[in-house]
């Protein structure tokens, strides 16, 4: 199956870079991560087009018969439109469409200054310490669960490192990582950025345009990249901060979402 979008592009070059499997059905791609279950857009079924008028429920009970432990449902389409009419029949069978924004940059605005180290993630503790900033922002998950998670997600990112595709960038106040952003080559001239993520406390306060700026940077200057991708919920305030950074809007991506149990309440993994 040919994938023309550029958000699920770069997912699955970097999912399968660090160890992530895809199979092709040639209807659609079943994309699993062994390691991380909960990793829901590690494992989740992209449809090459909306399925046809009543296939909604067919296509979530498919997701089940890969995924038969799983506890959510992720579903993304290759496509940038959605009918309402397959719009209204995901919600129906308890799925959240997100119409999220993918953005691309070839240089970017500096940021304002602001009152934080900025480095890269290299030790042990640099990453937990991710891992528990990661966490931090979604209390509502039991912690040992959401940790098993974030930890595996390092792990994915770490493989990323040590084959030179990137780096992960971090703002320190008083030694403590706040805020956080990863970048990782996808293809040749591009690359993709990876969970930007801010403490609560310490938003509103220039940090995430820092740590884009900061990894961006890095990108443009040492990995050859020519194009930069981010993406970002359209309604969210992130993006706002992206456009400002010297982002414009390229495409969208559907991704479709139902999470139950321990994750009925997270909001993104």
């Amino acid at each position: 199956m040919h994938v023309s979008s550029l958000g699920f592009r770069t997912d699955l070059a970097l999912l399968t870079a660090s160890g992530s499997v895809v199979e092709d059905m040639g209807t659609h791609l079943v994309v699993r991560s062994p390691d991380n279950p909960s990793y829901f857009w590690g494992n989740f079924i992209l449809l090459a087009r909306p399925p046809v008028p009543g296939g909604e429920r067919e296509v979530v009970g498919a997701f089940h018969t890969e995924f038969p432990l799983a506890d959510h449902v992720s579903i993304g389409i290759d496509t940038a439109d959605l009918p309402d009419e397959s719009r209204a029949a995901f919600e129906a069978a308890g799925m959240s469409v997100d119409d999220a924004t993918v953005l691309t940059a070839s240089s970017l605005h500096a940021p304002r200054e602001v009152e934080a180290e900025l480095r890269q993630l290299d030790s042990d503790d640099d990453w937990e310490a991710r891992a528990r900033l990661s966490q931090q922002l979604y209390p509502e998950t039991p912690e040992e669960r959401f940790m098993a998670f974030a930890r595996q997600k390092n792990a994915q990112e770490r493989r990323l490192v040590d084959a030179g595709r990137g780096r992960r960038f971090g703002a320190y106040v008083d030694d403590e990582l706040v805020s956080t952003a990863g970048i990782f080559v996808t293809e040749d001239g591009v690359a993709r950025f990876q969970s930007v993520e801010t403490h609560p406390e310490h938003r509103r306060k220039g940090l995430a345009a820092a740590v884009v700026h900061a990894a961006g940077q890095h990108a443009l200057d040492q990995l050859g990249t020519r194009t930069l991708v981010i993406v970002a919920d359209t309604d969210g305030d992130a993006i706002g901060v992206y456009r400002r950074l010297g982002f414009e809007d390229a495409e969208h991506q559907l991704m479709l979402e139902k999470r139950t149990g321990d994750w009925a309440q997270t909001s993104d993994s």
